[in-house]
């Protein structure tokens, strides 16, 4: 599980109702709820997001959000020793021994790029091929996370209409001085709903989808830069130099340790 998701969203729970809680109690959280405003709000943006997208890619998209809670573990560091494994394997004993290497590997993109390599596939069908893949993950990745950023656009715009309604309801009443402060209340409701659309759940879930799909990305550019110097018979070391310039500077010095700087 993905702690930093989980107790944000837990956090952003707390602040809310300690928010409500300090300003009049547990009578005022009574006084946030409306159906109506719920309905209005959660129901027109959803429904403005099923409009926007075919309802396979609407479907994903929702179901997008259990990835922010899952914990995978992605490590460009473990990728870029696994390149470099190959790559000593490749140096001592040819390039058909990767064949052998391949049946251990489960990341199955590194596994089709390995074996495009035995197969003695020319260097620029193989950059072509998996960098085919990557434009489709990414175009998948891109529509759930489109998904999000649309409800987090649409959530305050129909909480505006929902106070825009309210508003009308409450000028048709103006003979009622004291209906005015209630109905007013009720109206701003449907912008509070949609501002915590936005704010708590959409735009959260999008940035750590975003971050997700960036990590894996480079997860698949160390991959094929990698294979690509495995086949064009590049030194272990001079791959593994290549590989870390996609890590952080501070992680560089680590990976040469753990990998023990590669082999001749």
């Amino acid at each position: 599980m993905d702690i930093g998701s989980i107790a944000g969203m837990l956090l952003g729970v707390v602040m809310f109702l300690y928010g409500v809680f300090s300003n009049g109690g547990v009578a005022a959280l009574g006084g946030i709820y409306n159906f109506p405003s719920i309905i209005i709000t959660f129901g027109g943006s959803i429904s403005g997001v099923l409009a926007s997208y075919k309802l396979k890619d609407f479907i994903s998209g929702l179901k997008g959000i259990t990835l922010i809670f899952s914990e995978r573990v992605v490590d460009p560091s473990e990728s870029i020793r696994n390149i470099i494994e190959l790559a000593n394997v490749a140096r001592k004993e040819g390039l058909l021994a990767l064949e052998e290497a391949a049946n251990n590997i489960e990341d199955p993109f590194l596994k089709k790029g390995v074996m495009l390599v035995v197969d003695g596939t020319d260097p620029e069908l193989v950059r072509g091929i998996l960098e085919t893949d990557l434009n489709n993950v990414e175009a998948r990745h891109k529509s759930v996370i489109g998904v999000w950023e649309k409800w987090a656009e649409l959530g305050p715009a129909w909480g505006m209409i929902g106070t825009l309604i309210g508003l009308v309801d409450m000028l048709k009443n103006l003979d009622d001085a004291s209906a005015i402060g209630p109905a007013m209340a009720v109206a701003l409701l449907t912008t509070l709903y949609g501002s915590l659309i936005a704010n708590w759940l959409c735009n959260p879930v999008a940035s750590k989808l975003k971050v997700n799909h960036e990590l894996e990305m480079m997860i698949k550019d160390i991959t094929v830069e990698g294979l690509l110097s495995i086949q064009a018979g590049e030194n272990p070391r001079i791959i593994e130099e290549k590989l870390k310039s996609f890590l952080a500077p501070s992680a560089r010095d680590t990976q040469s340790e753990e990998s023990g700087g590669g082999e001749a």
